[in-house]
């Protein structure tokens, strides 16, 4: 298979996540990044950075990306991919205009991206494309030569992406006391959303309620739930739940929460609770906080045995993935037949994010889709 290892025509790979802060006195200026434009006053960003604070004021997602990218050097060159990665961030250091600036000066034409988020939406997708957008922007008034900037497709039912998770669900279950185990009942828990950002998910033909955002998580805890029990011999109820809502109470998002969903399921008699963070790649904050802190804590006022298994972070495995996805794309862009990986019943996700999919909140460029000024 002379070519199996080809990236061409690509030239490198840009690792694109959202950043954190990297001590205390970062926490403010990161959540100013974040919400630049809402006019929220900085002593509210300061009652927002609490849960940061209880950490040092240290996000644990840069030290995460470093690990994933180490990960995939290390898995690109024992397989013989000559592709050069790169990281940038939306919000923190190492900045996304930096980061592509230095890779134009290092002579690359031709970008493939990776984000840190599996699913479709505003927020997980459409934004990163509008941030590289942003980016282009700024080094064409510059002066600079412009690369062409393509994304990776959706890797939510990708095998590396699902097959750790899986082994992170069975080992959170054989850590509960024995007398619970078999009677546990999984929370597949992901990031909440506003309802309107959720139902105009996906491209537009599968916009409806919950979008592609919910299906396709939906169709990844099923796969998970269902090879769990070839696993283990025991069908463990589940459901999707959601966390880290944020925004004005009056405009509705996706529920339950998690901590909601804790009290029912105690008020009707499960003995215990794996929660499940697949909305996520690594260990961010939202879920050191949101699950290891508050609803864990939910858990022991309510007596409720809880564990909460691991995201798939810096895992060989998902390493592979995206080696699988990248010589994937490159060759569907050399017009090879490419018979892409995916579990689950929604098949891989769409190459090119088409016209109104996961449509911005205002009309802004967004790069990487059908509709990029940066073709």
């Amino acid at each position: 298979m002379p070519d199996v290892l080809d990236a061409s025509p690509y030239d490198s790979l840009l690792l694109l996540s959202f950043g954190g802060p990297e001590g205390p006195d970062d926490v403010v200026p990161f959540l100013e990044n974040v919400t630049r434009g809402r006019g929220i006053p900085k002593e509210r960003l300061k009652e927002v950075g609490r849960h940061y604070f209880l950490f040092g004021g240290v996000s644990p997602i840069n030290d995460q990306n470093r690990a994933l990218l180490d990960a995939l050097r290390k898995d690109f060159a024992e397989h013989g991919l000559d592709l050069p990665v790169y990281w940038g961030n939306r919000n923190w250091a190492p900045y996304l205009t930096d980061t592509l600036r230095e890779m134009v000066r290092d002579g690359r034409r031709r970008v493939l991206v990776l984000t840190t988020s599996a699913y479709a939406s505003y927020s997980g997708c459409r934004q990163y494309r509008e941030n590289l957008a942003d980016a282009l922007a700024a080094l064409e008034a510059e002066g600079l030569e412009l690369p062409r900037i393509d994304k990776l497709r959706h890797y939510f039912n990708h095998p590396g992406f699902v097959e750790p998770m899986v082994d992170g669900v069975v080992r959170s279950l054989a850590e509960l006391p024995e007398e619970v185990r078999d009677g546990a009942h999984i929370a597949f828990c992901t990031h909440s959303i506003p309802n309107s950002a959720a139902d105009t998910s996906g491209p537009v033909e599968d916009h409806g309620d919950g979008g592609a955002y919910v299906r396709q998580h939906l169709d990844v805890a099923q796969v998970i739930a269902d090879a769990v029990r070839e696993r283990t011999g025991v069908d463990h109820p589940w459901q999707l739940v959601y966390q880290s809502r944020s925004g004005a109470p009056h405009i509705p998002w996706l529920e339950p929460d998690i901590c909601d969903h804790l009290e029912e399921r105690r008020a009707a008699g499960a003995p215990a609770v794996v929660m499940a963070p697949i909305g996520f790649v690594s260990d961010h904050m939202e879920v050191l906080y949101d699950l290891d802190t508050e609803a864990t804590a939910k858990a022991e006022e309510l007596g409720l045995p809880v564990r909460r298994s691991a995201t798939v972070g810096a895992d060989p495995r998902f390493a592979a993935a995206v080696r699988d996805l990248v010589l994937e794309r490159a060759g569907d862009e050399r017009g090879r037949e490419v018979a892409p990986c995916a579990l689950g019943a929604l098949g891989a996700s769409h190459n090119l994010c088409p016209v109104g999919c996961c449509p911005a909140r205002a009309p802004r460029p967004a790069a990487a889709g059908a509709d990029s000024p940066y073709a």
